[in-house]
């Protein structure tokens, strides 16, 4: 599920008129004249607001000879309203994640200077490995780096780049073959409850 989507969809859908056209159309397709006489508006009113349901995918067109209609994506608007549903059963396990993010946003905030510099490596874990996923994050994954090149990277951060990656590796943040590194999947990763 993907947060901004989400938030998009419901934004865009919490004006009445776009309710109202997708009222209209839930009964089937409709012409943009047509939706504009059965809800009194103006044309342009009317393409403004489809506009906006079509950028999320709410409603799409079809051309038949010189005439465009407009359908409702039902399953799109079936699949937003089980994420919410879905948002309402998960509700802990949200706000938990919430709360991890502001505390790994603060502990970023902590360490790293306004240019992007790790100040200290932290003496508390689960403060390090918010350190480090932060660190990582820039690496791509599938992409096999050679230890020269991880020494580089690290020394944007910190230039103590053997403790960062002999970390990388106890954390299974990557693993090293033949002195190629590569990311591990996040799966593996130390975790920063744990």
């Amino acid at each position: 599920m993907q947060l901004n989507r989400l938030v998009s969809f419901y934004k865009t859908m919490g004006d009445p008129t776009r309710v109202r056209i997708v009222a209209l159309l839930a009964k089937g397709p409709l012409h943009g004249l047509a939706i504009a006489g059965k809800l009194g508006l103006t044309p342009p009113t009317i393409t403004h607001h489809l506009k906006k349901l079509r950028e999320i995918n709410v409603v799409y067109d079809r051309r038949d000879k010189n005439t465009v209609y407009f359908h409702l994506n039902e399953s799109l608007i079936k699949q937003q309203s089980q994420v919410l549903i879905q948002l309402l059963e998960k509700r802990e396990e949200i706000e938990t994640m919430v709360e991890t993010s502001l505390e790994s946003q603060k502990v970023i905030q902590n360490f790293f200077s306004k240019d992007g510099k790790l100040k200290n490596i932290p003496a508390q874990r689960k403060k390090k490995l918010i350190v480090f996923e932060h660190i990582v994050e820039g690496l791509k994954m599938g992409k096999k780096y050679e230890e020269k090149e991880i020494n580089e990277y690290i020394k944007q951060f910190h230039e103590d780049y053997a403790t960062i990656r002999r970390e990388f590796i106890i954390n299974h943040y990557m693993y090293r073959e033949n002195g190629i590194y590569e990311l591990n999947p996040e799966e593996m990763w130390a975790k920063i409850d744990g």
